[in-house]
């Protein structure tokens, strides 16, 4: 997934010398044949310093053109990321492979499940993508695990591997089986987002996708994925407040449920403390301020009853992308929060250091005063509910 960098001086190599000019060659071209030409060539690069290992030659590079202005960064980000998640046929009559991802927003004050997918519902849910989402003539390859995002592939060549495991289990139909031993430990949050993970196997220049049908219809799609395939993966998330996401190629997914996580971590928030406390959501304030490092890094919200200078609950807004204070960020979580019921809305424009509590690690959020504090619910509500809002 793409992220805000921050540019350093790396050592030049020939590798790195390579992408450069190939990215920026990609980044001026002019027509799509011009495209096509410097973009095979990118990949061809990519995705042997991917098959390497050598991650660290594409991410040096990213950091050098970071912040330059030349389109020449975003030609290589996408180019790594269509490259990680995607597999070209390498003859007319080989399959195109692209890794997928089923986002699922989940809140819950028990623990939200994850971890392997049992084999009657992960047959249920081959059929409803297979229904809803997929082309007709298309393959698929389901993960047998719900993936939190502490067990996603953490960096390019990750993805790359899983990708390449799920493209052969693709092409022959299959299921990949995902040994629990290696799966990250999930962080326990009150709201998370959840992940059904796949890949689609087509012939080349065939749909992969039911939109690309000539029939077919997106937003139609993702409204029968919603319901046919929530009905399907409810099971799987008992006692959770769920709202499903469109499935999409793996970092599209994945980036569009880090933006969408942001707000639905706020009106989660506001619903579990109308559970937990008692009070309506008029009742609460939501103190909004923004956390520095070396840069803006991300909005915090504390939690107080309206009367009370007491935070008992926060939530942290990150920064995704190329966001920075220059977007009206606070007005967005203002009309998140004003929309969740919640009337009372103070914003602080003063700079807080981006501090956690020594003792248990948690982020501090503002409070009335403008101090940073610990969130804490009365002790009466803490029982077997987690700590934080993810």
């Amino acid at each position: 997934m793409k992220r805000t960098r921050h540019p350093r001086r790396a050592r030049q190599t020939p590798d790195s010398d390579l992408l450069v000019r190939l990215a920026t060659g990609l980044s001026q071209s002019s027509n799509r044949i011009e495209d096509a030409w410097w973009g095979g060539r990118l990949a061809t690069h990519i995705d042997r310093l991917l098959g390497e290992k050598n991650e660290e030659a594409v991410i040096a590079v990213l950091d050098q053109l970071y912040g330059t202005g030349s389109r020449a960064y975003d030609e290589l980000a996408d180019m790594v990321e269509s490259c990680a998640e995607s597999r070209r046929a390498e003859s007319p009559a080989g399959l195109d492979v692209v890794m997928f991802a089923a986002p699922v927003l989940a809140w819950s004050r028990f623990q939200i499940p994850s971890g392997p997918i049992p084999d009657v519902q992960l047959e249920t849910l081959r059929v409803q993508l297979q229904a809803h989402v997929l082309a007709a003539d298309a393959r698929l390859a389901l993960a047998d695990v719900l993936f939190s995002p502490d067990q996603l592939p953490q960096n390019y060549v990750d993805t790359s591997q899983l990708t390449e495991k799920l493209a052969k289990a693709a092409v022959h139909g299959r299921n990949l089986k995902i040994s629990p031993d290696q799966l990250g430990e999930t962080m326990s949050f009150l709201s998370d987002t959840r992940y059904v993970i796949g890949a689609v196997a087509a012939a080349r220049d065939k749909p992969m996708f039911r939109w690309q049908e000539a029939d077919g219809d997106g937003t139609e799609a993702f409204r029968q994925w919603a319901k046919q395939g929530g009905d399907a993966l409810r099971p799987l998330l008992p006692a959770c407040a769920l709202e499903f996401m469109p499935v999409l190629a793996f970092h599209a997914a994945v980036r569009d449920a880090d933006r969408a996580s942001r707000p639905w971590s706020l009106r989660s928030a506001v619903a579990f403390l109308q559970t937990v406390l008692n009070q309506p959501a008029a009742e609460l304030r939501a103190v909004v301020a923004p956390f520095h490092d070396r840069q803006l890094e991300e909005y915090r919200v504390g939690f107080t009853l309206r009367n009370s200078s007491e935070v008992v609950h926060g939530v942290v807004w990150p920064l995704l992308d190329h966001e920075d204070e220059n977007q009206d960020t606070p007005g967005q979580i203002e009309a998140t929060l004003r929309e969740a019921g919640v009337p009372n809305v103070l914003l602080l424009d003063q700079r807080f250091p981006l501090e956690f509590c020594d003792d248990c690690g948690a982020p501090l959020y503002p409070n009335p005063e403008g101090e940073p504090v610990h969130a804490e619910l009365p002790e009466e509500q803490t029982e077997a509910t987690p700590r934080h809002l993810h």
